[in-house]
């Protein structure tokens, strides 16, 4: 998913979402407390959330659940920042003391994973 209609430009954050235990309940505080739509994303056996801008409906975010491939990571807005090779970075990520927390993997058609850099934060970083 991509908050970007087009390709997302590298080095643009292109995406956000949260992952949690509660993800109906985390879903419906933010509809209540920022005014966001939802749309309902299957995942098969449960369902996820696509989060929408009031007004425009446009997709801003996802709330995710906590299962399947989602276990390892942690209860925080995570940003998904656009890099020209995912490979590369994370390599470089490696080599100036980040780390790789999950992944790589697949979400949709592109492949992401996520870091921690060195002081501890987290992002993921997709392929363009």
């Amino acid at each position: 998913m991509t908050t970007e209609k087009s390709n997302p430009r590298v080095g643009s954050i292109s995406w956000f979402d949260l992952t949690v235990k509660d993800a109906p309940g985390v879903r419906d505080f933010y509809r209540e407390v920022v005014g966001w739509g939802v749309d309902v994303l299957s995942m098969g056996e449960y369902d996820d959330y696509c989060m929408k801008e009031p007004g425009s409906g446009k997709t801003v975010a996802g709330v995710c659940h906590d299962r399947g491939p989602n276990t390892n990571l942690p209860p925080q807005w995570i940003i998904y920042i656009t890099v020209e090779n995912l490979d590369k970075s994370i390599e470089r990520c490696k080599a100036l003391g980040g780390k790789v927390i999950d992944g790589p993997r697949m979400s949709g058609r592109k492949p992401f994973c996520v870091i921690q850099d060195p002081a501890g934060a987290v992002a993921a970083l997709v392929q363009a």
